[in-house]
């Protein structure tokens, strides 16, 4: 709709009166009735009838018209509410809530007279805010939240660029030193040459304050837009209590459609869903509940015979884990009939005779939730036609989640949906593989370490390696990806992402780690198809988009065709201590490392690092040379004058590149010197893993 849609705050308004008037006639059904109860069914009809005539909605507006006819004989109630009332009621209900429906589909009409549409969308939204004592909430389209966070996307995008202008700082400041330094070989006695001089270390002060001013603020801004994009990302998480209405609805009109007596209980519905989740979930448990009450409820005659209580209970539970959502609607019904689903399946030439013979729960199940296989032998409006479980696999899959269920002859069935709590925001980890920068969730990343050719284990076209004394699938991302990106080029080494999907587990391998960071993730735009691997894309820092894939999809990819082989154990890596003050530096060090299978500690000061460095073994020291307090040429003096840490080499990576540093480096005891400004992360691997090395667990 467009931005001038003068049902926008109607629709809004309209469910939430259409969810009071749910929510009230549930009630009604339940209790006896008091005034109080009817009296607000009909306020809220009367609030719809009006809101409707100010959008000139005149069908909604007789309905409403219509319910209130229908209740007000009930107001003062001298007993229950007659069923032929609750009925008409429910039927008008319905019936309004198809109307309703319908505005999403519906063109503005153009207006007559003085009101127009801005003027109504105005006027709908003040009549749905106003709040008696004070308003406590106010209602956010997701659509809007969509478009802040990718306002918030963008921003963080475009902020992600001033790093550079922090490293032309640093370079700045190196060319201001080496400036002054040769005006101090010069005639600096002169007048002149003291000038220049000054002026020379008031430059070289004055860039060194505006790159740690930058950064600061690069790092202050970076940490308030996570918590911002964060924060917004919440007001896209709905009460999960929202679905309960419509489907305790749906349970109480299929039981009484069938002659059946159902109670409905739901809890967990203080977890919150994504909006976008939220409504493909809506609509597939609701098949659940209509599959619970029409093939696993009895009778009241029959339950009475078995010996459980007349009334049927549907059961829904909301639990949150993690990233996921669990979502079960359990029943305590007759159970999944395997033998009639065995003699459905021959029927209809589903199965052959021997097959249908061996046909245990679990294929049942599996041959349920493919479709089409329905024990009923005459379809109705409720079940007889195979498709509640698929719509509800199918549905599952396209949030990329999954669904199990379980089942008890005569104890009752439960169906178990599992999704993403949200599908637009997420932390992934980016990694290079063909070529090309891709995501992968970070809830689903066990451990990250680099793998040799000689780590991995073949046999026939399955690969394996070891993870927790297991053998587990390995393959090559890039080789799972195809022709989605480039092919990558040979390599003996890779880096290994050990990731953990649905129970299982598997390794792929990759060319290097680009780091984590928070994304958010839209869907793969038209005309390309949806795809199994594949969550969504997110944006670059530099604005470029990437895909982000998806845990699962990559774990089924994986396992495709492993047999499990024990090869020897890979060799372990020796612990580094990264001694740095600036963060991003830090964090910088930190990720390459621990992306080449080193475990990492930090300091932000060479007195820390000290510390540190007595109480445990380390590797080696990664060392920054200018840090408030001791600096690093100290630090790395004391080191080599203790006898407990002379041995553990120290590599120098700092801003500053003059050979008088160097010097000092080297006099001091530094194993290298790397420069920030010409940093290269192999050149620090190489290094590092040829000081680390070890034999027999030993550091030669």
């Amino acid at each position: 709709m467009t931005a001038k849609d003068p049902y926008r705050y109607f629709r809004v308004e309209a469910r939430e009166i259409l969810a009071g008037l749910n929510q009230g006639l549930l009630r009604l059904e339940k209790e006896a009735p008091d005034a109080d109860l009817v009296g607000r069914l009909l306020r809220l009809a009367h609030t719809l009838k009006g809101a409707s005539r100010v959008v000139r909605q005149a069908p909604i507006a007789q309905l409403a018209h219509a319910l209130e006819d229908a209740l007000g004989p009930h107001r003062e109630p001298a007993g229950p509410v007659p069923r032929s009332a609750i009925n008409e009621a429910l039927s008008l209900l319905e019936k309004l809530t198809a109307e309703v429906d319908g505005l999403d589909r519906a063109e503005p009409p153009r207006p007559a007279g003085p009101d127009r549409p801005e003027d109504t969308g105005r006027r709908a939204e003040a009549h749905a805010s106003a709040g008696g004592d004070g308003v406590e909430s106010v209602r956010v389209f997701v659509r809007d939240v969509d478009r802040f966070l990718d306002d918030v996307s963008q921003v963080s995008t475009r902020l992600s660029r001033f790093r550079l202008f922090v490293s032309e700082a640093e370079r700045a400041r190196t060319l201001a030193r080496r400036l002054s330094r040769r005006i101090e070989k010069g005639d600096a006695a002169a007048p002149r040459g003291r000038r220049l001089s000054s002026l020379a270390e008031e430059l070289e002060d004055g860039v060194a304050a505006l790159g740690r001013s930058l950064g600061s603020g690069v790092e202050s801004a970076e940490r308030e837009l996570s918590l911002l994009r964060r924060a917004a990302a919440e007001l896209r998480l709905v009460p999960a209590s929202t679905l309960f209405d419509a489907l305790e609805r749906t349970a109480l009109d299929a039981a009484r459609s069938l002659g059946k007596s159902v109670a409905f209980s739901a809890r967990g519905g203080e977890a919150r869903i994504d909006a976008h989740v939220l409504g493909p979930l809506r609509e597939a448990l609701l098949h659940a509940v209509r599959n619970a009450v029409a093939h696993g409820i009895e009778t009241e005659a029959e339950r009475r015979e078995s010996g459980k209580a007349p009334k049927g209970r549907i059961d829904v539970s909301v639990e949150r884990r993690g990233p996921r959502m669990t979502i079960a609607c359990a029943d305590d019904g007759r159970g999944i009939d395997v033998d009639a689903i065995r003699e459905a399946a021959l029927r209809r030439g589903v199965l052959a005779p021997p097959a249908a013979a061996d046909l245990d729960l679990d294929a049942a199940v599996r041959l349920l939730l493919d479709g089409g296989l329905s024990t009923r032998k005459v379809a109705d409006q409720l079940a007889g036609r195979g498709l509640g479980l698929p719509v509800v696999r199918e549905t599952a899959a396209r949030l990329k989640g999954e669904v199990s269920v379980r089942s008890e002859p005569g104890r009752g069935t439960t169906v178990e949906i599992r999704v993403p709590v949200t599908i637009s925001s997420t932390e992934v980890i980016g990694v290079e593989a063909g070529g090309a920068a891709v995501g992968v969730p970070f809830h689903a990343l066990v451990r990250v370490a680099p793998l040799s050719a000689q780590e991995v284990t073949r046999s026939g076209d399955a690969d394996s390696i070891v993870f927790e004394d297991r053998a587990i699938p390995f393959v090559l991302l890039a080789r799972i990806l195809g022709s989605r990106i480039a092919a990558g080029r040979a390599s003996r080494r890779w880096v290994a992402l050990v990731l953990r999907s649905s129970g299982r587990t598997a390794a792929l391998g990759v060319d290097r780690i680009l780091g984590a960071r928070d994304v958010v993730v839209r869907g793969l735009p038209p005309p390309l198809p949806a795809d199994p691997l594949v969550l969504g894309t997110a944006l670059e820092s530099d604005g470029r988009p990437f895909l982000v894939l998806d845990a699962d999809g990559l774990v089924s990819a994986a396992s495709g065709a492993f047999e499990p082989l024990v090869p020897a154990a890979p060799e372990p890596r020796p612990p580094v201590l990264v001694v740095d003050d600036s963060l991003t530096t830090r964090m910088l060090e930190q990720s390459i490392l621990e992306s080449a299978g080193y475990a990492v500690d930090l300091a932000t000061s060479a007195e820390e690092a000290l510390g540190m460095a007595r109480r445990k073994r380390y590797g080696a020291f990664i060392v920054d040379v200018e840090m408030p307090g001791m600096d690093g040429f100290e630090f790395v003096s004391v080191t080599r004058s203790d006898p407990a840490l002379r041995d553990v080499p120290a590599v120098m990576v700092t801003s500053v590149d003059t050979p008088e540093a160097r010097r000092r480096g080297e006099d001091a005891g530094a194993a290298d010197y790397i420069v920030k400004g010409e940093f290269d992360q192999d050149r620090l691997l190489g290094v590092v893993r040829s000081l680390t090395r070890t034999e027999g667990g030993e550091r030669k």
